[in-house]
């Protein structure tokens, strides 16, 4: 593909696409659509164009901009509506922009809505193989990947039936088959991912780490904010249209989540100001949400909440990690006694009975390692506790060496999903440390042994104590 510049009514002209590093650039792009007020006004608009009256604007990107370098992964977060899918569509060539520049420099393979790309009437094995020729490959290059194709979207003798015979999640199988087999520079993912069971997500994730690995540039649209965050470099969020904040994942996404959380009612009693978490050596206690884009990764580094929000923020009045003897730390030795402490106080009106308290180790991706709530392990009955409580979780550091940060909230669990009074991520930032080199995240208990064939020789020993 190579390079689009759209002006108010036509394609002002084409170059040959730039030699450097970047896939994707897209350089003030905005989306018009017209909506007509009924369908007879469509009609007239058709027949004399300059004529017509009857009709709205509705721009569905306002001057967006945005660069993705080759094999980066960048996620595109936002509510429904807020133009994410238009931005695909025109960067596959779907959609023609009303204004701006768009630059796509590789092969692209993508997986738009449930729907967009094959013919229905088609069969399966038929549209594998207009896809494959759509992407440019030859018939012999298909034949070639049929095999593989077929294995991976595991749909068995539906593939030769024809697809409006299939459900949504045999559909998604097998155009991710097909759009991962035609050697892609780029992948664009929209959503799809979200039909499928939970074993086929977690195979096609697997399969995009792969690809990754390989310096596949990739786009990865979700509502998933675990999954943007495991996959993916930087994010950009969009709001009605319009570039709300571009940064590192975890930032984004913390902000994000803070934002969908923004319209909650707040508790004029609340003390918005009597949070204590880590702070700079001045003791000033701010918030990530106060600050720009640009200051997200270093207000973490300064030990900050990089995302604290909730119906009554100020229920939470501490919250840190602190060793046997009571000291709060920020250094844990492998396997070293620690307690995280929560102080709260819980808002007058919130139902004792389904208060709940939660805290999560994260890494600084923001991915939840290990998780501990009141009311889904030790059913703390709040309505002993005083209005002023200190929670306390107590563990060994099993975490192996690097930086981590934790979370805290205070829940309500009355519903089949937690409200939230207060969430702090990044209440605490830590580092764990082991004295000689071990492999992977946790530092578990593990027996070993070996027996010889006939029983007659076995030891056994225990790698970590």
């Amino acid at each position: 593909m190579g390079l689009r510049m759209y002006s108010d009514s036509n394609i002002e002209g084409a170059v040959s696409a730039s030699a450097d590093d970047v896939a994707i650039r897209i350089e003030g792009l905005s989306k018009r659509f017209a909506v007509y007020h009924t369908p007879l006004e469509r009609l007239k608009h058709v027949i004399a164009p300059k004529r017509t009256q009857g009709f709205s604007e509705f721009w569905a990107l306002s001057d967006v901009d945005l660069t993705i370098r080759r094999g980066e992964t960048c996620a595109i977060v936002g509510r429904n509506g807020s133009g994410k899918s238009t931005l695909l569509q025109i960067l596959c060539g779907t959609l023609r922009g009303t204004a701006g520049r768009v630059e796509v420099n590789g092969r692209v393979a993508a997986l738009l809505e449930l729907g967009a790309g094959f013919n229905v009437d088609f069969t399966g094995r038929e549209n594998v193989y207009m896809n494959g020729a759509v992407m440019g490959l030859s018939r012999e290059e298909i034949d070639a990947r049929f095999e593989q194709i077929e294995v991976f979207a595991e749909i068995g003798d539906f593939i030769d039936q024809p697809v409006k015979t299939y459900s949504s999640g045999m559909y998604v199988r097998l155009a991710f088959a097909v759009a991962i087999h035609v050697d892609p520079q780029i992948l664009i993912v929209d959503e799809a991912l979200a039909v499928g069971d939970s074993r086929f997500q977690a195979k096609c994730l697997n399969r995009i780490k792969q690809m990754q690995g390989r310096g596949v540039t990739i786009l990865f649209v979700s509502h998933d904010v675990g999954a943007v965050r495991s996959l993916c470099e930087r994010a950009l969020w969009l709001d009605k249209g319009r570039v709300r904040m571009m940064g590192d994942a975890f930032s984004v996404t913390a902000q994000y989540s803070q934002f969908l959380f923004a319209d909650e009612p707040s508790n004029e009693d609340a003390n918005a100001g009597s949070t204590q978490t880590d702070s700079t050596d001045d003791g000033e206690q701010t918030d990530a949400a106060e600050h720009g884009v640009d200051d997200a990764v270093e207000l973490m580094a300064k030990h900050r909440p990089i995302n604290h929000w909730g119906s009554h923020v100020g229920s939470i009045l501490e919250a840190g990690i602190y060793n046997a003897a009571g000291e709060r730390i920020s250094t844990i030795a492998a396997l070293e006694d620690i307690e995280v402490r929560v102080k709260v106080r819980p808002p007058a009106n919130a139902d004792r009975t389904t208060l709940s308290v939660a805290c999560s180790l994260k890494d600084l991706r923001g991915t939840d390692l290990i998780v501990s709530t009141t009311w889904d392990q030790a059913k703390i009955d709040f309505r002993q506790a005083d209005e002023t409580a200190v929670v306390r979780f107590k563990m060994k550091n099993r975490l192996n060496e690097g930086d981590y940060l934790l979370t805290v909230a205070l829940e309500d669990r009355a519903g089949a999903m937690p409200q939230y009074y207060e969430y702090i991520e990044g209440a605490h930032y830590f580092k764990s440390l082991v004295q000689e080199k071990l492999y992977g995240v946790f530092l578990p208990d593990v027996e070993q042994s070996i027996e010889s064939v006939n029983g007659s020789a076995r030891s056994a020993t225990r790698t970590i104590a």
